[in-house]
């Protein structure tokens, strides 16, 4: 999973959240930094193990094989899309997690709460890993049947699974905190009338916070999609190696 360019870590950086890197380090430099010791004597291991699996496989089976999982892909990242586009629209009354959005006219002390938002926030990355982490193992457990070097790739991305998902989450976790600043901006920047308005100009020019909300909730569903996109990246990898196996024993 590549963080440092991911359109995640482009979003962020482009809303000011985090500082986007001027030299981006090689994926073994930045994956060294994330293992330790026994993290990797485990991928050595598994690197040289000899797969166990049939040595080949008829190019049939690899080909229905890709194609089933291809095909689940693309329904679980659809519905995930949808899921995540219904609720931030305003036919969020059809989606399962719904906006929490302030009723007209409350006053700026209710507008101004994040904590819904963390919470919206939240419960969406609860719905991509229920979905996409069983998609990964599915994804696996076809490569494990197509071929030895699909078998081994497959057992290889296991361990990396295993290593790195505490590490993954840690880090996903702390988009909902950096999504609170820009909340915070924003907001600001709609209820506070510009430098250097005189006072009796003051309340004409201010904006009412429901507008800051809305820039917010678009902001919101480009991240949470940016986010989605980045945790099925390991699963695409998978089956286009299933896929380009299958081609090549045609």
């Amino acid at each position: 999973m590549k963080f440092h360019d991911s359109s995640l870590i482009r979003i962020l950086a482009d809303l000011c959240l985090v500082e986007a890197a001027e030299s981006k380090p090689v994926f073994a430099e930045r994956l060294g930094q994330w293992l330790d010791l026994s993290d990797a004597i485990t991928l050595h291991a598994t690197h040289n193990a000899r797969a166990v699996g049939s040595s080949a496989a008829q190019s049939g089976v690899q080909s229905v094989a890709g194609v089933a999982v291809e095909e689940e892909f693309i329904r679980v990242r659809t519905a995930l899309v949808e899921s995540i586009t219904k609720s931030c629209s305003a036919n969020m009354d059809e989606a399962h997690i719904r906006l929490p959005t302030p009723k007209p006219g409350v006053g700026i002390e209710v507008a101004a709460v994040y904590e819904p938002y963390r919470r919206f926030y939240i419960a969406h990355q609860g719905a991509m890993e229920l979905r996409v982490r069983p998609l990964r193992t599915r994804a696996r457990q076809a490569l494990s049947r197509a071929s030895t070097a699909l078998e081994q790739l497959a057992a290889l991305d296991e361990a990396l699974d295993r290593i790195l998902c505490v590490r993954e989450r840690q880090l996903l976790s702390t988009v909902p905190l950096l999504l609170e600043k820009r909340f915070e901006q924003l907001l600001k920047a709609h209820t506070q009338p510009p430098v250097g308005t005189p006072q009796a100009d003051a309340p004409a020019l201010r904006r009412q916070p429901g507008e800051g909300l809305a820039d917010f909730c678009k902001e919101l569903q480009g991240v949470l999609l940016a986010e989605l996109e980045l945790r099925l990246q390991p699963t695409a990898g998978l089956i286009e190696a299933l896929m380009n196996e299958a081609n090549k024993q045609k």
